[in-house]
């Protein structure tokens, strides 16, 4: 039996327990949901290493019982020195994956948490960052249960990490392998938390955090240098949105692929598909998937250098309607189209005052660069890895230029007064689980755990695979897979509760103030509540 969790004074749903605990802590002690949130995302990136880190980049989306929303643009640019000429230098043709070179990007999570309790502060007087990081803190110092989902990352991708020794040493554990239940410490991130709590979090850009992490950045080959540390701050912005039947839709703008979870959507709710899991609601959403892709693919990086504007195409209702007409409900449209990779961890909390928070952070690829920092305890992203050596052209390479984001956090309000927040890791598959959790919620009225456990599929390629076929977990009914084989759909079944569907959750706060939340079997996590 399948069971929502609810709640009236406050909930938080992370990937792992622990992060998910150390957030209702926070909220028990009267914090609020953007305070919650960086108690969890902390303590996510001392016990979750393989998904997050102080890093990598992140996006929040903030909802107020007022009717306010609004975005936290916590992503870096390319570094000063980040050239195409340095890369070309050293014989690339491609930005490598892994290494010092895929390190060209500052990390902004640390300045996105700074912007979220500045906001926080507006609505009450805020909690200590000591208290704050205090779970972080302790976790990275006494240590926590390696999860099965970082041991079995750990031995799948040890070889494109044993390049870096200072990481081998850290994570590799004895004998090169870890093994579920082992305990990991990292004393060096339990200093550097420690540090920014006591000097604050700006810290992290213009103090001895900072100089730490440019010195070791360096020493690891990172085009990254103090100055871009320097000069670094996140932004707070408007989200996208979009209407559907009875809803409004809120995601986050370029440089992330929020505008292809909304137009996803918009083109189903379009589409007639009566029947919850049947043929028509998931050939439907694959469809409305690629249509939504092929802007994306074309358009959409930092939005500085973007030729189309992604509001305006949710806005033009004959764009939408035609895409929407384009599509067969009979057949496959022909695929693939390029795709993107990527992992992360999203979380959601909502307070006893009805802020929502819907927030989603990354170091991109398992383990990011897999540059490991060893005087500050920190893993670096490789989120700029994505950027293209070339002139011109889409996400091309350019110092000061943001990396297009698979992450993207999504929230929704209904005309009856819920306001949901969910969202997951996943790559390219995030606008698909998206879409997946919240049809079956809004649409067909599936209970919100249900929807969140029940099974999933992902078309494109992910995690460096080279397929790019529809991936669909086996616990799929056998006559719908074979109808989505009829239709065209290339599938390919993989095993239930697949970790590369995502890890997905969801909070609901309803008019009358109860919280309902669901957090994903296939993640470590759970939905914390009181």
């Amino acid at each position: 039996m399948l069971h929502t969790f609810h709640a009236t004074r406050g909930m938080v749903t992370s990937p792992h327990h622990l992060a998910s605990q150390a957030g209702l802590d926070i909220l028990k002690k009267g914090g609020t949901a953007l305070e919650a949130v960086v108690a969890t995302a902390a303590t996510l990136s001392a016990v979750y290493p393989h998904m997050t880190g102080l890093g990598g980049d992140a996006f929040w989306l903030i909802s107020y019982p007022d009717g306010r929303t609004c975005v936290i643009d916590a992503c870096g640019a390319a570094a000063a020195k980040a050239s195409l000429a340095l890369y070309q230098d050293a014989g690339h043709t491609e930005i490598p994956w892994r290494g010092g070179l895929a390190a060209n990007s500052m990390a902004g999570n640390v300045s996105g948490w700074q912007e979220a309790l500045r906001q926080s502060a507006t609505l009450k007087p805020g909690l200590s960052l000591s208290e704050l990081l205090k779970d972080a803190i302790y976790y990275a110092d006494a240590g926590y249960a390696v999860s099965d989902s970082e041991a079995a990352l750990l031995r799948e991708k040890k070889a494109e990490l044993a390049h870096n020794q200072a990481f081998m040493a850290a994570y590799a554990g004895r004998g090169g392998l870890v093994s579920e239940g082992e305990i990991r410490r990292n004393p060096a991130l339990a200093q550097t938390l420690q540090h920014l709590a006591e000097d604050g979090l700006n810290s992290f850009y213009t103090g001895r955090t900072a100089q730490a992490l440019a010195h070791d950045l360096q020493q690891a080959g990172s085009p990254l240098s103090a100055e871009d540390f320097a000069s670094y701050k996140a932004t707070l912005t408007a989200p996208l949105q979009t209407d559907i039947h009875g809803v409004k839709l809120y995601n986050t703008p370029p440089p992330t692929q929020g505008v292809a979870s909304l137009a996803i959507l918009k083109l189903f709710d379009q589409l007639p598909a009566l029947e919850a899991e049947g043929f028509s609601h998931i050939h439907g959403l694959v469809e409305a998937t690629k249509k939504a892709f092929l802007f994306r693919n074309a358009h959409v990086g930092d939005p500085a250098y973007m030729t189309a504007c992604a509001q305006s195409f949710l806005n033009d209702t004959a764009e939408i309607k035609n895409l929407a007409d384009s599509i067969d409900m009979t057949r496959a449209m022909p695929w693939p189209a390029p795709s993107q990779q990527g992992d992360t961890t999203w979380m959601g909390a909502i307070d006893s005052n009805g802020v929502a928070v819907s927030m989603i952070q990354s170091l991109y690829f398992e383990f990011g660069s897999g540059v490991f920092l060893p005087e500050t305890g920190l893993i670096w992203q490789n989120r700029g890895s994505s950027f293209r050596l070339a002139d011109e052209g889409w996400n091309t390479l350019k110092p000061g230029r943001k990396p297009f984001h698979t992450l993207n956090p999504a929230m929704a309000r209904f005309d009856d007064g819920r306001t949901m927040v969910y969202g997951t890791m996943g790559g390219e598959g995030q606008p698909q689980t998206q879409a997946a959790i919240f049809t079956r919620y809004a649409r067909y009225g599936i209970p919100l755990q249900q929807a969140v456990t029940a099974p999933r599929w992902l078309l494109g390629r992910t995690w460096g695979a080279e397929s790019v076929s529809l991936k669909m977990e086996s616990n799929f009914s056998e006559p719908l897979i074979q109808q989505l084989r009829q239709a065209g759909h290339d599938v390919e079944l993989v095993p239930p509760f697949s970790s590369m569907m995502g890890h997905a959750g969801a909070l609901v706060r309803h008019g009358n103030g109860m919280i309902e939340g669901a957090a994903d079997p296939r993640s470590d996590g759970c939905v914390a509540a009181f």
